[in-house]
């Protein structure tokens, strides 16, 4: 196991007596579902799922959603909430969160949220302001763009989807027209929307990452997607299609859904198709765990492999405890 710092902001050192949440992140197939299942049974915990795909009904075996027994045995939200073609993001996500976690909190309760988007889990547990760090990819793009086609263009396009930015600039704003687009690409949500307040957090987080080698992972991810192919994807996509439903709708656009849709088509092979699913996808793991390198307040636990999982979560429920006491204790120095 190896531990990054945990870093406090200054406004945290000030706050008065808050309650803890757990968040368990971590890269696709990391294990994250099978150790936070008896993590949650031993605090008597429920979770809130922060997966931008899970949310939707329909979307069962791409998106690798808690089975109905683990749903029984620990209550969990935004799993099958919206429809495929309805509009989340992780501004909503952050603010129907906060209050299903002050709900958790008011009935004795711990909250645990369990994901991999980033993006979800900071609109969660931090509020927007600035929005996102930097996507050097999305960024290098953008900035070749107004080389070739001149700021004037991205400016009317910022205009489109961002007009109260876009009226507080003009051509000569480079970076601040980049920045504007590149988090509207990121997320979803004008930036302006982002920066209308800082959120007041009323609880404190224990953000604990589940961390496998890399090569582990990706053969990890190879053979989940083998286990999806054999266990109907192709089918729950075939529905969906004789549904009406296509990539055009936000919820189909990731990865496993993607790729299956194109071969319904005829357009692609099956191989090309699992070889393309399983590419995208450590792809994707490798962009989540670029997210999260970011976040020195995580706290680190190895994996190597699934027999571990009944004592990675034993381990992080005494690391929970351990930080849910010091936080008491620094709080109430005096008890």
């Amino acid at each position: 196991m190896c531990a990054l710092p945990r870093l406090r902001s200054s406004s945290d050192r000030h706050l008065p007596r808050q309650q803890s949440i757990l968040v368990l992140l971590g890269p696709t197939a990391s294990g994250k579902t099978a150790v936070s299942i008896p993590l949650a049974q031993r605090l008597d915990a429920e979770i809130l799922s922060a997966d931008s795909r899970q949310v939707y009904k329909l979307l069962d075996i791409g998106t690798a959603k808690p089975t109905e027994v683990d749903r029984r045995k620990v209550k969990h939200y935004f799993v099958d909430e919206i429809m495929p073609e309805d509009h989340f993001d992780a501004a909503e996500f952050g603010d129907k969160g906060r209050m299903i976690i002050e709900d958790i909190f008011h009935r004795g309760k711990t909250p645990i949220v369990v994901g991999g988007s980033g993006l979800y889990i900071q609109g969660l547990v931090d509020g927007f302001f600035d929005g996102p760090p930097a996507d050097a990819e999305i960024r290098k793009q953008l900035e070749r763009r107004i080389a070739e086609e001149g700021a004037g263009v991205l400016l009317e396009e910022l205009r489109r989807v961002d007009p109260v930015s876009a009226s507080r600039m003009h051509e000569g704003f480079h970076r601040r027209i980049v920045r504007a687009l590149e988090v509207y690409h990121l997320t979803g949500i004008p930036i302006s929307r982002l920066q209308e307040k800082r959120v007041e957090i009323k609880f404190r987080k224990v953000l604990v990452g589940l961390e496998w080698p890399r090569a582990l992972l990706y053969r990890r991810i190879n053979e989940r997607v083998d286990r999806m192919i054999a266990g109907g994807l192709i089918e729950e996509v075939g529905r969906l299609k004789d549904l009406g439903y296509s990539t055009q709708q936000k919820g189909l656009q990731t990865t496993g859904y993607a790729e299956v849709f194109p071969y319904l088509d005829g357009k692609i092979s099956r191989d090309k198709m699992i070889e393309l699913v399983k590419r995208n996808t450590r792809r994707y793991a490798k962009r989540q765990l670029t997210w999260f390198r970011h976040d020195e307040r995580i706290h680190w636990v190895r994996v190597d492999d699934e027999a571990q999982f009944a004592g990675v979560a034993m381990t992080i429920y005494e690391y929970f405890q351990r930080q849910r006491e010091g936080n008491d204790a620094e709080l109430n120095p005096d008890a």
